[in-house]
């Protein structure tokens, strides 16, 4: 995602620009086999036989695996990683054009100070370098181009952006919406703000169309209107004619030149041939997702640079964040059975953030946010009974259920941390990933909350049959990593500066997960584009200084 928008960026602004993709070419529509299918269309109706939990036994574990998106997944018997028994991770991956971009949730929403400011208000990590007015502007640059449906709010903890009309709310929750808000006077809930087109409006890349409500994205949208940086920005960046894109070519480390004290360029494997290729450059975005970027940091050695190329800190490889889900709850509602909805909405509703804000609560610090909607459940095809009676029951639609879930921040540990094995390689020759990564106390103490919160909430809505749940969270489920070359104000305790540009070598920017110096409780995804937007201006500003 990252890597779309250093693109775009840098070939608008007329610099020669070379991306290195270490998977496969998917072109926009083109290589989409599986966009228009109907359920019947696929062998096992979208059930995988066993052999594919075989070859992708965490990458099927992702609500949006099945047989018709897994060929945006990679399969995990090709690419392995290693991990403690007694603390799993799940690491979900895509290795082509559009890495994640394919497969992400589309949770769009800005980051407030709220998030930006928490070292201030609880001492744990390191201070943000910037705040919120700082990257403003570059969240408005943003949305503008990607497109982002949401209802402005006037919210100080969910700032409010340039949003397309939101995805309407169904009937049970505007009157769920209703019931809450009359009870509560510091919550909302609200439609959620996510990357999908519901009016095409200039500033899009040409050829999006609106959303048609299909909800099936993450095989690929052909109407562009899901945003990925296959339908915008890299046809965007081709479409100046400044863009070479390299496929299956895996980064084995930066070039680091101790003269100049300047990376020079790249030395690439290609996945195919594993012949050997290296690649001149006068700035490098580093754009490959936490983990991957943080490897190949640390695979860049040099006499100067023994642990990482830019460590000096030794803050790299440390810090590894992910969001904590799996606390949630259900409830039925009671009425409304005259109505229902067309379509298949690709989102729903969102109840912002109302913990630690003003008030502190006493037992966990940071926030979190819940997400949900209401649905009907469909017909059910296997009632027993004979004649009228059974045609009439299998013909109707079951009852209106509100189902809520949240997610929560997690604070920075030294302890979670990426490494590389001294001895086992993958099938090119690199060291295989260690991830060593836990919760700990002040989330599940933050996680205990959230489910008392979710059914009271569900109980001010009246609902019946209220169920809650907190389940065990495991680092990665969310697909949120972040945090191991943090920015900050000091070289000693954080890798990159205000602009995501390494402290040591200045020609080196990192602008993806791996940057983040705390978690948040939202997507972090429109932050990440925002970031690189801000520093690809800024780094061509300092190349038009001679700085590089």
């Amino acid at each position: 995602m990252t890597g779309g928008w250093a693109a775009k960026e840098f070939t608008e602004k007329g610099l020669k620009t070379l991306v290195l993709e270490r998977g496969r070419e998917v072109k926009h529509i083109q290589d989409y086999p599986t966009m228009h299918k109907a359920p019947w269309e696929f062998k096992y109706r979208k059930m995988d036989d066993p052999k594919v939990k075989e070859e992708y036994p965490i990458q099927s574990r992702k609500y949006n695996f099945s047989e018709a998106s897994k060929h945006f997944f990679v399969k995990d018997t090709e690419h392995p990683y290693e991990h403690p028994e007694d603390k799993p991770y799940l690491w979900f991956r895509g290795y082509q054009t559009g890495g994640r971009s394919m497969l992400w949730g589309r949770g769009s929403y800005r980051w407030s100070d709220y998030e930006f400011d928490v070292h201030s208000t609880d001492g744990h990590g390191v201070d943000w370098p910037f705040r919120y007015k700082d990257i403003a502007p570059w969240y408005d640059y943003v949305e503008r181009f990607i497109g982002v449906s949401g209802s402005k709010e006037g919210l100080k903890q969910f700032p409010d952006g340039q949003f397309l009309e939101p995805i309407e709310l169904n009937c049970v929750e505007q009157e769920v919406k209703s019931r809450l808000e009359a009870h509560y006077p510091d919550r909302k809930l609200i439609p959620n703000r996510i990357a999908h087109l519901t009016k095409v409006e200039p500033g899009q890349f040409k050829g999006r169309s609106q959303c048609q409500n299909r909800n099936l994205c993450h095989r690929g949208c052909p109407f562009g209107a899901y945003f990925s940086s296959n339908s915008s920005t890299l046809p965007a960046a081709a479409e100046t004619g400044n863009l070479t894109m390299v496929h299956h070519a895996i980064v084995e480390s930066i070039l680091y030149d101790a003269n100049k004290d300047r990376a020079t360029g790249v030395r690439v494997i290609d996945a195919n041939s594993r012949e050997v290729t290296e690649y001149k450059a006068k700035v490098i975005f580093l754009c490959a997702s936490t983990i991957p970027s943080t490897a190949i940091l640390m695979r860049s050695t040099s006499n100067r640079f023994p642990n990482g190329l830019g460590n000096t800190s030794g803050v790299l490889g440390h810090y590894l964040m992910d969001h904590h889900k799996a606390v949630g709850g259900r409830g039925r509602f009671e009425g409304m059975l005259d109505k229902t909805y067309s379509g298949f909405r690709p989102g729903a509703t969102a109840i912002p953030r109302f913990v630690n804000l003003e008030t502190k609560e006493k037992t966990f610090s940071r926030g979190y946010g819940i997400w949900g909607g209401a649905s009907r459940s469909g017909l059910n095809m296997n009632q027993a009974g004979i004649g009228a009676d059974l045609k009439k029951r299998i013909t109707q639609q079951g009852p209106w259920t509100v189902g809520l879930a949240a997610y929560g921040a997690c604070i920075p540990y030294y302890e979670n941390r990426i490494e590389l094995d001294p001895e086992k390689k993958d099938d090119w020759g690199l060291p295989l990933v260690k991830i060593t990564a836990e919760f700990k106390e002040n989330e599940f103490a933050m996680r205990k909350h959230m489910e008392e919160q979710i059914r009271e909430i569900l109980e001010v809505m009246g609902l019946s049959d209220i169920r809650t749940y907190a389940n065990t969270p495991v680092h990665g489920d969310s697909v949120h990593e972040m945090g191991t070359a943090r920015m900050g104000r000091d070289p000693e305790t954080s890798f990159l500066n205000e602009y995501n540009q390494s402290h040591e070598v200045p020609n080196l920017f990192v602008t993806d997960g791996s940057a983040m110096t705390s978690s948040g409780h939202m997507s972090p995804s429109l932050t990440y584009m925002a970031l690189t937007a801000r520093a690809c201006d800024y780094a061509v500003k300092q190349m038009k200084s001679n700085n590089f």
